[in-house]
């Protein structure tokens, strides 16, 4: 159910979201270094896939061919590292944006409404005005199966641990519990189908259905570079064009996904990932994916818990994942046409819910309120475009890295000569600032002092920033002062040696200085 809930968010046909389930799940068995971790199709990237493929499947099912070719491209060149410039408050605002613009995507379904905008004010404002058209069988059921879904998950969650040597009848209710918790999207989507098939054989329907999925295996051929309209045929160059950025956004959200969640669970099992190798893992799985017309898939939180918590001890339990998926596609796809849209929209909705994180916000006001600029300014832009929410995101993060690079911390204490102590290494964007700091504060001293610069934490310095250090020992020269280092790392001492610079001189020590 939650796979067919997730082709609803990006509008492709329902067994799409079937198709995009199953070959993950053989892919990370072999190359995936995660144990609990399943790959397939997510909310998160549903969105993202909405933003990119304009409601096409051929156009999805490209991108799942293009993302998996970059992410193998990155693996096979060691460019994991690169997740690294994606910061905490960057992804903790997309993902809580992107948890209300799923929820609000979904909402059309919970009230039956049809014709509703994709664009997020859009889309809330066309609600809102055409609130009264709602259909109250939709709305009551979609309604009830939240409610449902929310009790299930507060009981599983408030479930005690299971006494191996507690009576039987303890044991069944314990296994009945936590059966109903896990298993409850399908529950509910089971529930509300025979609801629906009652009121079919009854004559009337209150409901509007899923409807026909075509049965059987997709069959496995490449992915289309072409889509074919009504005027012609759209090439492959401008189907890429369309795409824009979601070449490089897809394959890139797509790995954090999968990595944060393998994070997460590898730390409480006490195992490590390899971000290359999960790179190519889920390269592989794209690329074979598109073959079977999947489109994008990264790591599912909802899957991978289940299968933490089902005591999955391998990758292998993937195959068990994939095979009924198998035998849902060839047997069981006539019984999918009874599912509500209500049904699958609350499936979803109580999914993406759990990802608002309002306390964050509290948080970095308490530990640094500087990180509430990346994560407000991703949070906000999201709303209006996925894309430009996380590439703005990333620019302010850089920024804020790159000025505290240019403004490192520069410590300096007054006496017989001026100790400057810089706080990190330096770099040229650091060089002005430093200049300026040791200028003003030694020649504006009475008298004017000579002035030791303490290396003690610079690791590295650049070749702009010992031209710049040359510059400096040559104007308090000018002044008849002297500039001696102390405390040099050896790279970096290597480094200044290598320079030759006039009137160069270095201590162990500020005191032997």
């Amino acid at each position: 159910p939650g796979s067919q809930g997730c082709a609803t968010v990006p509008s492709v046909p329902l067994q799409y979201g079937l198709y995009s389930s199953f070959m993950g799940c053989f892919v990370y068995c072999l190359l995936g270094t995660a144990k609990d971790v399943t790959l397939g199709p997510t909310a998160i990237m549903s969105l993202l896939v909405s933003s990119y493929a304009s409601h096409e499947p051929v156009q999805a099912v490209l991108l799942a061919f293009l993302s998996g070719c970059v992410q193998l491209a990155m693996g096979l060149l060691h460019l994991g590292f690169l997740l690294d410039f994606i910061s905490c408050p960057v992804i903790k605002g997309f993902t809580s944006a992107a948890s209300i613009t799923i929820s609000f995507n979904q909402i059309k379904n919970i009230l039956g409404l049809q014709g509703i905008p994709r664009q997020f004010f859009l889309q809330v404002y066309e609600m809102l005005r055409r609130i009264g058209e709602t259909r109250a069988g939709d709305a009551v059921l979609g309604l009830t199966c939240l409610a449902v879904l929310a009790g299930l998950r507060a009981m599983k969650s408030h479930l005690p641990r299971a006494v191996p040597a507690g009576a039987l009848a303890v044991r069944i209710s314990h296994l009945i519990v936590w059966i109903s918790g896990t298993a409850r999207n399908a529950l509910v989507v089971l529930f509300a189908g025979l609801v629906a098939y009652s009121f079919q054989v009854m004559g009337s329907q209150p409901f509007r259905l899923t409807g026909s999925i075509p049965q059987g295996l997709p069959a496995f051929r490449p992915p289309r570079f072409s889509l074919a309209v009504p005027n012609g045929t759209v090439p492959f160059q401008s189907m890429v064009q369309d795409m824009g950025v979601g070449v490089a956004v897809v394959p890139l959200m797509g790995l954090l996904e999968t990595i944060a969640i393998a994070k997460a669970f590898a730390s409480q099992n006490g195992y490590r990932i390899d971000p290359d190798q999960e790179l190519l893992a889920l390269g592989v799985a794209n690329v074979l994916g598109s073959f079977v017309s999947s489109y994008p898939i990264t790591g599912s939180f909802g899957r991978t818990a289940v299968n933490a918590q089902s005591g999955v001890c391998t990758p292998a339990g993937g195959l068990f994942t994939g095979a009924l998926v198998l035998l849902s596609l060839a047997y069981l796809t006539s019984l999918f046409y009874y599912i509500p849209k209500a049904a699958l929209a609350a499936v979803i909705i109580s999914a993406v819910v759990p990802l608002f994180d309002a306390g964050i916000f509290w948080t970095l006001w308490r530990v640094k309120r500087l990180d509430l600029v990346p994560l407000c300014v991703t949070f906000l832009l999201c709303f209006w475009e996925v894309q430009y929410g996380i590439v703005a995101g990333v620019l302010v993060s850089g920024i804020l890295l790159l000025y505290s690079i240019a403004r490192p911390p520069i410590k300096v204490s007054e006496g017989s000569v001026l100790l400057v102590q810089p706080g990190s290494s330096l770099h040229f964007p650091a060089v002005e600032h430093l200049r300026d700091c040791v200028c003003s504060r030694a020649l504006a001293a009475s008298p004017p002092r000579s002035v030791i610069l303490d290396c003690c934490h610079v690791s590295s310095i650049d070749y702009t920033a010992v031209l710049g250090l040359a510059e400096l020992l040559q104007e308090l020269h000018r002044h008849g002062l002297s500039l001696a280092f102390c405390g040099l790392k050896d790279p970096v001492l290597q480094v200044l040696l290598s320079a030759d610079l006039e009137g160069f001189q270095h201590f162990p020590s500020w005191e032997e200085a």
